[in-house]
């Protein structure tokens, strides 16, 4: 399946968090391609985010202590232009599949590249291939 591997930290929500979690990934040449953080509540936040080397970023944050799940997601492309959003999100509806979140990826160049988290990974996969929606799969790792 055309996927890729999403991480997911649930981390107390005080100054430094991330910081802390960025500076694991940069000592062990780990990238964050894409990524996107929100507190649950006051206590706690989430992070979800796209390394280049997801087994690598798993492995040295688990010896590092941290407790996280993974997700199989998409990583499509989307046009870059009034209304370009919506022919993913038109998609997704017309098809009654859940949109459970979407962020960008960060440094595609001219492109815009965004992560889905789905109900239904390939019903999803399958629509966006009909209608010639360009799917990264493990080529989003060296982008």
């Amino acid at each position: 399946m055309k996927t890729v591997k999403q991480i997911e930290l649930l981390l107390d929500n005080i100054p430094g968090q991330l910081s802390n979690i960025s500076d694991i990934l940069s000592d062990n040449r780990i990238n964050i391609i894409a990524c996107c953080y929100a507190t649950t509540h006051e206590e706690k936040g989430i992070f979800y985010f796209v390394a280049n080397s997801p087994d690598k970023a798993m492995n040295v944050l688990k010896s590092a202590g941290y407790k996280i799940k993974t997700k199989q997601v998409i990583a499509c492309e989307m046009p870059n232009h009034p209304g370009g959003m919506n022919i993913v999100l038109k998609l997704l509806k017309n098809a009654n599949i859940n949109l459970d979140y979407i962020y960008p990826c960060m440094g595609t160049g001219n492109i815009t590249v965004v992560i889905l988290g789905v109900d239904s990974l390939r019903k999803t996969l399958k629509i966006m291939e009909d209608n010639w929606i360009k799917i990264w799969g493990d080529t989003l790792y060296h982008i």
